[in-house]
C-alpha cells in the first residue's frame, strides 16, 4: 500500500486535524505583459481561497521589441488600473498588497522608472520587479500548490516571456526564461508565423533540460494556453468545464495546436469556447505548444489554472499548512461550519476500513476525503440534498482535486444521499470514471448512507456498530443498549451494500 500523509494518519486515528481559517486577506497584482490582474485571497489554507479577482487587458508589452520602452499611454492606463486596485485592497482590508511586475517591466528601458513613479504615487502598494528566475520559480510553486506531484516540465506562457521549469515528482529543478511570450513573439516575427516558428525552435534548442521530460507530462500555465484548453473542452463536449487539471494526450494536444495554428482569424472567431481577447494570441500559443511537444517528447499535457499568484500565496503559508495533502484539506475545508460533528469523519474512516481491504494509497485518500465530505448536504432541502451535494463537490474550487477525484467524490456524495443510480445529473461524473472507480464510489456511498442511518451523524452511536466481512457474508455488529437497532431502513441499506459486494447481509448482537 502506498504511504499515507500525516494528515491521513491523524484523521484515521481520530485526532482533530481541522485548521480553523484565519481572517487575513492578502492582495497580489500580477502586472504582466498582456494583462494586469488583482487577486485577493482570504484565510490561511492549503488550497488558496480567492474572494476577488479582476483583470484589465492592457498589453503592456506591445511595441516593446521595437522601442525598448513602455508606451506612455499604456503606462497611464496602468496607473489608473493600479489606483483602482489599491482602493479595492484598502476597502477590503487586504494586507500585504504587493505588485509582481514581470517580463515587460523588467525588460523595458523605462521599467524601473515606471515602478519608482508608481511607488511614489501609491505608497500603500509594494512593487517587486521579478527576475526571470524568480518568475519561473514562483510559477512552479503555484502549479505545485495545485498539482503537488507534478513530474515533467512546466511551461508558463505570458505576453512577454515563456518560463520553463523542470519538475521532478514535485521538486523544482532547472529553470529558464525565453523572450517568446505571445505578444513579443508576434512583434519579433513581424506577424509571420513561419518566422515565429523559427524563433521558438531556436529558443527551445537553448534549453536542453526540456528533453528530460520525455515520457512524462507537460504542464501548461498562462492565459493563452488556458484559452487553448477552453477551446478543446468546448469542441469535445467534455463534461466538466474546468481548465485546472484538464488533461489530454500528446496526439490530442498536437492536433489541437495544428488546427488553431492553421486556422485564420475568422475561423478562430467561430470556434466554440474562444475568449474574444485571446484571438490574436492563439496562433502563437498553438505554435509554441507544437514546438514544446516536439522538443520535450512528453506523453500528456496537463493544464493548470495556477501560476505566479498562487505561488506568491503559498509562500505566505506556514510550513505545516504547505505540507498538508491538498485533497484532504479540500475535503475538510469545504465542510467547515457545516459538518455536525468533526469527530465523525475519523470514525467513518475506521468504520469503512473492512470494506476496502486491498485499496491503494490513492484510493484510500479518496475514501478519507469522502468521509470528511459526507455531511455536506445536512443543511440542504431534503428533496434536493443529493443533487446539491453532488454539484457542490463536483464544482468546488479546491485546487488540489483533479477531475477524477471530483467525479469520484461527487458520485459518492450523491449516493450517500440516495440519489437514484441512473439520475440524469450524475452523467458528468459517470463519464469521467471507469467502471471500477464508479463501483467503488457506489459502494462507499451506500456504506456512508448506512452509517448515517445507524448513527444519526454522531460518533457515539456509530461506536456501537461494526462492519465485518466473513466468507460470503457482510456482518453488521450492533452493541446492545447503545441506541441502535436493525430496523427496516437499516436492513434495507445493509442489503443494498451487501449486494454491491456480492455478499449476504447479516446482523449480529454484540
Amino acid at each position: 500500500m502506498d504511504q499515507l500523509t500525516s494528515d491521513d494518519h491523524a484523521a484515521a486515528s481520530g485526532r482533530d486535524v481541522d485548521h480553523p481559517p484565519g481572517l487575513a486577506r492578502r492582495a497580489v497584482v500580477d502586472l504582466g505583459s498582456n494583462s494586469v490582474r488583482l487577486v485577493i485571497f482570504e484565510g490561511d489554507a492549503r488550497n488558496p481561497v480567492q474572494i476577488f479577482n479582476e483583470k484589465a487587458v492592457l498589453r503592456l508589452a506591445r511595441g516593446l521589441t521595437k522601442t525598448g520602452r513602455l508606451d506612455d499611454a499604456t503606462m497611464l492606463q496602468t496607473e489608473t488600473v493600479l489606483r483602482r486596485y489599491a482602493a479595492i485592497a484598502r476597502a477590503m482590508g487586504a494586507s500585504p498588497f504587493e505588485v509582481l511586475a514581470t517580463s515587460a517591466v523588467r525588460d523595458a528601458e523605462n521599467g524601473a522608472q515606471f515602478v519608482a513613479l508608481m511607488a511614489s504615487r501609491l505608497p500603500d502598494m509594494r512593487i517587486n520587479i521579478l527576475s526571470g528566475a524568480e518568475e519561473a520559480v514562483l510559477s512552479a510553486e503555484g502549479v505545485l500548490c495545485g498539482i503537488p506531484g507534478a513530474d515533467g516540465v512546466l511551461a508558463d506562457l505570458g505576453g512577454g516571456s515563456l518560463e520553463l521549469v523542470r519538475l521532478d515528482a514535485g521538486r523544482i529543478g532547472e529553470a529558464a526564461t525565453l523572450p517568446v511570450g505571445v505578444i513579443r513573439l508576434a512583434d519579433r516575427a513581424g506577424g509571420d508565423l513561419i518566422r515565429a516558428r523559427a524563433i521558438v525552435t531556436t529558443a527551445l534548442e537553448q534549453t536542453p533540460f526540456i528533453a528530460q521530460a520525455a515520457g512524462r507530462d507537460l504542464y501548461l500555465s498562462g492565459g493563452a494556453f488556458r484559452a487553448l484548453a477552453r477551446i478543446h473542452i468546448a469542441q469535445t463536449g467534455y463534461p466538466l468545464n474546468m481548465v485546472h487539471h484538464y488533461t489530454i494526450g500528446r496526439e490530442e494536444a498536437r492536433d489541437l495546436a495544428g488546427v488553431i495554428g492553421e486556422a485564420g482569424r475568422k475561423l478562430i472567431e467561430r470556434m466554440p469556447g474562444v475568449p474574444r481577447r485571446r484571438i490574436e494570441d492563439l496562433p502563437y500559443a498553438a505554435l509554441i505548444l507544437r514546438r514544446l511537444l516536439r522538443a520535450s517528447g512528453v506523453n500528456r499535457v496537463v493544464f493548470s489554472a495556477n501560476g505566479l499568484r498562487e505561488g506568491w500565496f503559498a509562500r505566505m503559508m506556514p510550513p505545516a499548512i504547505r505540507a498538508e495533502d491538498p485533497l484532504l484539506a479540500a475535503g475538510r475545508d469545504l465542510t467547515r461550519g457545516i459538518i455536525r460533528d468533526v469527530n465523525l469523519p475519523p470514525a467513518l474512516i475506521t468504520w469503512t476500513n473492512p470494506l476496502f481491504p486491498t485499496e491503494t494509497g490513492a484510493q484510500r485518500r479518496l475514501r478519507v476525503a469522502a468521509c470528511w465530505l459526507s455531511d455536506i448536504g445536512t443543511h440542504e432541502h431534503p428533496e434536493y440534498r443529493a443533487e446539491q451535494a453532488f454539484l457542490r463537490v463536483l464544482r468546488q474550487s479546491g485546487i488540489g482535486l483533479d477531475h477524477h477525484a471530483r467525479a469520484f467524490l461527487a458520485l459518492t456524495m450523491a449516493l450517500r444521499y440516495e440519489a437514484p443510480a441512473d439520475a440524469a445529473f450524475l452523467a458528468p461524473a459517470r463519464s469521467l470514471l471507469d467502471m471500477h472507480a464508479a463501483r467503488r464510489a457506489e459502494t462507499l456511498g451506500a456504506a456512508l448512507r448506512l452509517a448515517y442511518t445507524l448513527s444519526a451523524g454522531t460518533p457515539q452511536l456509530l461506536a456501537g456498530t461494526t462492519l465485518t466481512i466473513a466468507p460470503g457474508r457482510l456482518i453488521l455488529g450492533l452493541t446492545e443498549a447503545n441506541g441502535v437497532f436493525a430496523g427496516d431502513s437499516v436492513l434495507r441499506r445493509l442489503d443494498r451494500l451487501a449486494n454491491m459486494l456480492a455478499l449476504e447481509a447479516e446482523t449480529e448482537r454484540q
